[in-house]
């Protein structure tokens, strides 16, 4: 893969409707430069991808370069009828094509060695076979399903018997397969098991060419990235960092503080200087004329002290217009979840019991018990049943064989993982208002959504931007035992930070599901893992 590779973009502007995503952006990555993006839900980040990938048109500024550009679509292009086999056929297909080709032109140059068009083309199909390795195209393709866990699926399987988490893995090993020169990944850990994340990271790491990636991530951030790119708001506007994910936090956190700092300094300043400004004015205007006798000494003495007092006004209104012009703006105020995630039962029991649970195909589980202040974290891989788990815990989900029982008071909330309101046109004020009804905890408050997104149609947020809704909604009346599916998902790293960091004040239970490795490293409560359904 050629090392000029490099995809650009020069300041790039996008907006929906009135709604600035973002202006001003300029990134520039080379071959082997693999650039995480980070920032608040809203920031972004998906609207880069696409812009970077051509599938949107930017208000302002260009896109250009990459190359082959491959964009991980969440949804396969293939009907539910097509069969597992053919998706892999589809991403080998181009270098089945390339092969093909190279041996047409083989035979034609053993004729023909001295026809410059076979050899002109057999130069460009060669270039392109050895930039995307044409000859390791089926090991790479056998390797890549093994590592995605997909390698026991039956090639004649039906997409459409396939579950949402095998079809988002189909469509990611199909693209690591094709092995554009540029990889734009949206999420792409989402519905990953350790093993797979492993090999993913493994992979990545590996590539020769370009890859932009958005994820939650925090370990595979840490692991795959060379540059961390901030879409949140920041002196000078977006920032991009070298090194790692750990290394960006740091630096990040020093940044904020120097914004702060100089902020807070020129606001003192521009006190000092206006304050300055009026009150010498005031003292020169308000001189009065001397006396006929003393106008001879008035000249010599006083006249020279206005001169001076003059001078120092002009030189104070200078710089005040001069920092009135350049000063910094106040850096905004960061979110910060100021609500309680449970609320507190009347006395310490047990909260829920579960008992020979039997949904066929989709989990089993014996026993399972839930203190009134738990703190449970359920793992598995893929398909063990850690959301089918929760469903059936919240009373969402009846299994066929077994029973929960639910304590008499405790009321149980449940966060999903795939969030939606049935009418995409309301505001998240209205259907909180609607949810909750009077007397609760005011939208704002609680720190889950910006201000600017409260009177926006829901519809025209983010994932993440869905999903806080859909906690406030939960958190306006804690419940006792909240049930969270994957809640790293689709939100922002700092809101995850800031949610665990609540755990520690909920004086309810919390029943945790997560594939999520920098959560599992740190968990201190009980933890159950769920073995593979069959």
């Amino acid at each position: 893969m050629s090392s000029s590779l490099s995809l650009r973009a020069r300041d790039l502007a996008f907006a929906y409707g009135d709604r600035v995503v973002f202006s001003g952006i300029d990134l520039t990555a080379g071959a082997g430069q693999r650039l995480g993006l980070v920032g608040e839900n809203g920031t972004g980040k998906s609207t880069l991808l696409r812009l970077l990938a051509r599938l949107e048109t930017p208000q302002a500024g260009t896109v250009e370069g990459g190359g082959d550009i491959g964009f991980l679509r969440q949804e396969l292009p293939f009907p539910g009828t097509a069969l597992l086999r053919e998706v892999l056929d589809d991403a080998l297909a181009a270098f089945r094509a390339a092969g093909a080709r190279l041996d047409a032109l083989a035979e034609t140059l053993a004729e023909r060695p001295d026809d410059p068009a076979a050899l002109d083309e057999y130069g460009r199909v060669l270039d392109w076979a050895q930039a995307h390795d044409l000859w390791d195209a089926d090991r790479r393709a056998k390797l890549v399903c093994a590592g995605l866990g997909l390698g026991g699926i039956e090639p004649e399987r039906p997409l459409g018997t396939l579950s949402g988490g095998q079809r988002s893995r189909l469509a990611l090993a199909a693209l690591l397969i094709r092995r554009p020169e540029t990889l734009l990944l949206d999420e792409p850990t989402n519905h990953l098991d350790d093993a797979a994340m492993d090999f993913l990271q493994q992979h990545l790491a590996a590539l020769p060419g370009v890859v932009v990636l958005a994820s939650h991530d925090r370990v595979f951030l840490d692991a795959v990235c060379t540059d961390i790119v901030d879409l949140d708001p920041a002196l000078g506007g977006p920032h991009r960092y070298g090194g790692r994910y750990t290394d960006y936090l740091a630096e990040k956190r020093a940044e904020r503080a120097r914004w702060e700092q100089r902020f807070a300094g020129e606001q003192d300043e521009l006190r000092q200087l206006r304050h300055a400004v009026a009150v010498t004015s005031r003292d020169v205007s308000h001189d009065r004329a001397p006396r006929d006798n003393a106008k001879m000494q008035y000249d010599f003495k006083t006249g020279r002290v206005q001169r001076q007092i003059s001078r120092r006004v002009r030189n104070a209104r200078q710089r005040l217009a001069e920092l009135e012009r350049t000063q910094v703006r106040r850096p905004p105020v960061p979110l910060r979840f100021a609500g309680t995630l449970t609320g507190r039962a009347a006395e310490e029991r047990l909260a829920l019991s579960a008992r020979d649970l039997d949904v066929p195909g989709r989990l089993r589980l014996d026993r399972l018990d839930v203190g009134t202040s738990a703190r449970l974290l359920v793992t598995g891989g893929n398909g063990a049943g850690k959301s089918t788990l929760l469903a059936v815990l919240a009373g969402r989900l009846d299994p066929v064989a077994g029973v929960v029982h639910r304590a008499p008071g405790i009321r149980v909330g449940l966060l999903e993982q795939d969030v939606t309101f049935a009418d995409p046109e309301r505001t998240p004020r209205e259907l909180y208002a609607a949810a909750t009804g009077a007397g609760a905890t005011p939208l704002a408050s609680l720190g889950l959504l910006p201000p600017r997104e409260l009177d926006r149609p829901v519809g025209r947020l983010s994932a993440g931007q869905r999903r806080r809704l859909a906690l406030a909604v939960l958190v306006a009346e804690p419940p006792q035992v909240l049930l969270l599916d994957e809640p790293t998902n689709h939100i922002s790293l700092t809101l995850a930070e800031e949610l665990f960091d609540a755990l520690d004040e909920a004086p309810g239970a919390v029943v945790v599901a997560s594939h999520d490795r920098w959560l599992r490293r740190s968990w201190s409560g009980a933890r159950v893992d769920l073995p593979q359904a069959s």
